[in-house]
């Protein structure tokens, strides 16, 4: 700043005191020098102190001898400049320090040096505002000097002709215009001329950045930007952004549209003026910086609906361009403003596939940066939406991809990942991929996180992984039933997805379902592999078919099996006349087995619907075997009981010469159920003689004659003591070497037998009705029929009434669910 020129020495008069040299190592010496009158003691003070205040604990030791108001006094307007300088100087220097800046505010400080900013002295100047830009740094400090109207002469400063002062000017401003009433004086004060003035000075380039921070936090106020707007000021801006060369002024450019834009009025005032093409032109910047800025822009720009089609056709490629960088950062932000442009935009969704975004999203999977990670998913959520890309996103191994997102301890990034798979894990192929990576345990685990986000999107995965029953096995044994029925117990905790996700897990693993619950509903459709396995506790593992299958009988309760999937074939002109039924197609699949068995199991076809059946049977021996016990005795009653050993022989060869079942033999071959060719024939008899009566009462009547004839023909109730159904499954159980049994095999079943075989025929045939689990054994079917006196009646017709089917006491009859005798069959 130059130095200052000191008078000439003039000897001393001979009345006054003679010259005296004073050499002091005592700061307490030399701020008592402070109050001296004369000019020169004051001025080697001040030095003397300046000196000393450049040491730390110097100005820790200034502190503790309270020497900030004998400094601050030096300040005042009588005081010579040279004073001004040094004390302004000194308290520049001590307000580096919080304790400083309390200490310089708390003694009234702020006032003088605002003051001195007005000073003729540029090193005044810039100790004054040196110390401000210090001070304004606290909250309270701001708010005063808002109260002493600090701006006018701070903006006076920018016209100075020493940069250094300049630029603590800005920097000061662009602490103060954090606040709202600061942008607002800095308006009233033409401060935007000031500042768009030094943009369009390419002598004053060197303030260009700090300039464009300070227009950045005015143009948060919506007053300000049109006010800019109206005197071609934003125009000018968004032209220096474009055109600037120096990476700096374009990233505080691309921030300074971003602050702005958060406020919807100036995003669309930001529209009208075209912001996108800057930012689009900011995208192809060789500078990761600005590259960031202007793909922030574009994330808080793009909420505008205007600007998201926009980017649809320009800025979309250049962003899936930098998905490709080798930066972090960019690809984050790139990814970030992705995410905002394909939520609930199916154009640019499309775009983003067109412009190949798949495969770069998909390797962001795998990044050490949360946030890139949460954005990529988002994307790739977004985009999921619609099949043929979901189908693309799928054909690029992302079910491998996920697995390390699910396992993240960042709750956004679990919640991400746990929205992708709801969003990815649409079809079968795609569950089998996710289970088959591991996905599926860190999944489950996520439906315990204690963020409500991170639940609802787990909850909402386990649904759509549930889909089917393999899948809804797996994640059963997994302990997500649990989880979500614990979950679901908490008013807190539970969500809408919860509640969906444990319902759709017991609706697609209905074994489960029924051995907790004791109750399917007619849209619970009982397929191939279902088994009951009898009533659990909550929290009490079901053991899977194939575990239950490889123990050895015991005196547990048997298992009861339901499959259809045959290893036999009707005869050929059953399957031609039955050639449009779908059962009779799905049945005629060709199997080593069904060559071993063709000829049994061409007689139960042979003998069509209602064929009788002796009370005791013999069924070969062996766990898995599916040859039916009821074959041989229809071969004994046609050839005599002479021949019954001979034949008994040729089936045991039979069994041994046919190839080994699933289950049995090499350790490496995969598992299947054991097979019930018997339960295949009541399909095809049902499909063929049940199936075509158009009267509903008549079709239920019918399959439970029909059930009740196969397990054993009518009981009556004071005979059902002797009806020995229980050494009946004895011997099955002791025959096949299990207690898992096929329901098929069961010639004398009671009430719960009953029930089921009624229940697996009906949904063969689409007749709807449900099976509930009583006590003592009891079970029955319920089904809904309407008052037949009813109709052809004009008007709004009640509700259908609920019937028990009677598969017991007199078989094919119907009662009234809230009747005597329904209660009477439900309960003795």
């Amino acid at each position: 700043m130059g130095k200052k020129i000191k008078k000439e020495a003039e000897p001393p008069p001979k009345d006054v005191f003679d010259p005296l040299t004073i050499e002091s190592k005592k700061a307490a010496t030399v701020v008592l020098m402070l109050n001296s009158p004369e000019e020169e003691i004051l001025a080697k003070a001040c030095e003397a102190i300046y000196r000393f205040a450049l040491k730390d604990d110097v100005k820790k030791l200034l502190r503790e001898l309270d020497v900030m108001n004998s400094i601050i006094a030096q300040l005042a307007p009588e005081e010579e400049v040279v004073i001004h300088e040094f004390a302004s100087l000194c308290l520049a220097n001590m307000s580096a320090e919080y304790t400083g800046k309390v200490q310089i505010f708390e003694h009234g400080g702020l006032e003088p040096l605002i003051r001195l900013l007005a000073s003729p002295d540029p090193d005044v100047k810039k100790n004054s505002i040196e110390c401000i830009y210090n001070l304004v740094q606290d909250f309270q400090c701001r708010a005063t000097l808002q109260e002493l109207n600090a701006v006018p002469p701070i903006l006076d400063l920018l016209k100075s002709e020493y940069p250094i002062i300049q630029l603590l000017a800005l920097k000061t401003l662009g602490v103060i215009t954090n606040d709202k009433e600061a942008r607002a004086m800095l308006r009233d004060n033409q401060g935007m001329d000031h500042l768009l003035k030094i943009l369009e000075t390419k002598e004053l380039n060197d303030l260009h950045i700090e300039a464009l921070s300070v227009i950045a936090n005015c143009l948060e106020d919506m007053d300000t930007l049109v006010l800019i707007q109206q005197t071609g000021g934003l125009k000018k801006l968004l032209s220096f952004a474009e055109n600037s060369t120096i990476p700096d002024i374009q990233k505080n450019a691309a921030k300074a549209i971003t602050k702005a834009a958060y406020d919807p009025e100036n995003r669309k005032l930001f529209h009208e003026q075209e912001v996108e093409k800057c930012l689009v032109a900011l995208l192809g910047s060789e500078n990761d910086g600005t590259k960031i800025a202007a793909s922030q822009a574009i994330s808080v720009m793009c909420e505008n609906s205007g600007s998201k089609e926009f980017f649809n056709n320009q800025g979309i490629p250049q962003l899936i361009q930098s998905l490709r960088s080798d930066s972090e950062e960019v690809r984050e932000a790139a990814a970030l403003a992705l995410a905002n442009l394909t939520t609930c935009n199916t154009a640019n969704a499309n775009a983003a596939a067109e412009a190949d975004g798949i495969d770069p999203l998909i390797n962001i999977l795998s990044s050490k940066r949360d946030g890139a990670i949460s954005n990529a998913a988002t994307v790739l959520a977004n985009m999921a939406m619609q099949e043929p890309l979901r189908v693309s996103i799928q054909n690029h191994n992302v079910m491998h991809a996920l697995i390390s997102p699910l396992h993240s301890a960042n709750t956004i990034v679990q919640s991400k990942a746990a929205l992708m798979v709801a969003a990815t894990a649409c079809d079968v192929e795609a569950r089998t991929e996710l289970r088959n990576s591991g996905g599926l345990e860190p999944l489950v685990e996520l439906l315990r996180s204690k963020n409500a986000e991170v639940r609802r999107h787990a909850s909402w995965a386990v649904m759509v992984c549930a889909n089917d029953e393999l899948m809804a096995v797996e994640l059963c044994r997994l302990g997500a039933l649990d989880i979500l029925e614990e979950v679901n117990l908490s008013v807190s905790r539970k969500n809408k997805f919860s509640e969906a996700a444990y319902n759709k897990l017991l609706n697609n693993y209905l074994s489960l379902k029924y051995s907790l619950t004791g109750y399917l509903s007619s849209s619970n459709i009982i397929s191939d592999g279902f088994y009951d396995y009898g009533q659990i506790n909550p929290g009490t593992k079901l053991l899977p078919l194939k575990d239950l299958c490889l123990q050895e009988p015991s005196d547990l309760r048997a298992v009861l099996l339901v499959n259809s999937k045959s290893d036999v074939s009707p005869p050929p002109s059953m399957e031609d006349k039955s050639s449009d039924i779908g059962y009779g197609r799905s049945i005629s699949s060709s199997s080593s087995l069904r060559r071993a068995s063709k000829e049994k199991t061409n007689f139960h076809f042979s003998t069509g619907f209602g064929s009788p059946t002796e009370d005791k049977s013999e069924p070969t021996s062996g766990r898995n075997t599916a040859l039916s016990k009821s074959t041989t005795k229809e071969k004994g009653s046609r050839k005599g009981r002479g021949k019954r050993e001979e034949e008994k022989v040729k089936e045991e060869e039979e069994v041994a010469t046919a190839p080994k079942l699933a289950g049995e033999g090499s350790p490496d071959k995969e598992w299947y159920p054991p097979s019930d060719p018997d339960f295949c024939v009541y399909v095809y008899e049902v499909t063929k003689s049940i199936f075509p009566i158009t009267n509903i009462k008549e079709q239920i009547e019918a399959l439970a004659k029909y059930v009740a004839e196969k397990m054993g023909g009518k009981v009556s109730k004071e005979k059902l003591h002797d009806f020995s159904w229980e050494l009946h499954i004895s011997e099955l159980k002791f025959q096949l070497k299990s207690n898992v049994i096929p329901i098929g095999l069961i010639k004398k079943g009671i009430f719960y037998h009953r029930a089921l075989l009624f229940k697996a025929l009906a949904d063969k045939i689409g007749i709807g009705c449900s099976l509930v689990r009583g006590e003592y054994g009891r079970a029955w079917n319920e089904v809904k029929l309407m008052n037949e006196s009813r109709k052809g009646l004009i008007g709004a017709l009640p509700p259908p009434e609920v019937y028990i089917v009677d598969l017991m006491f007199h078989p094919g009859g119907l009662m009234k669910l809230r009747s005597k005798e329904a209660d009477l069959y439900r309960y003795l």
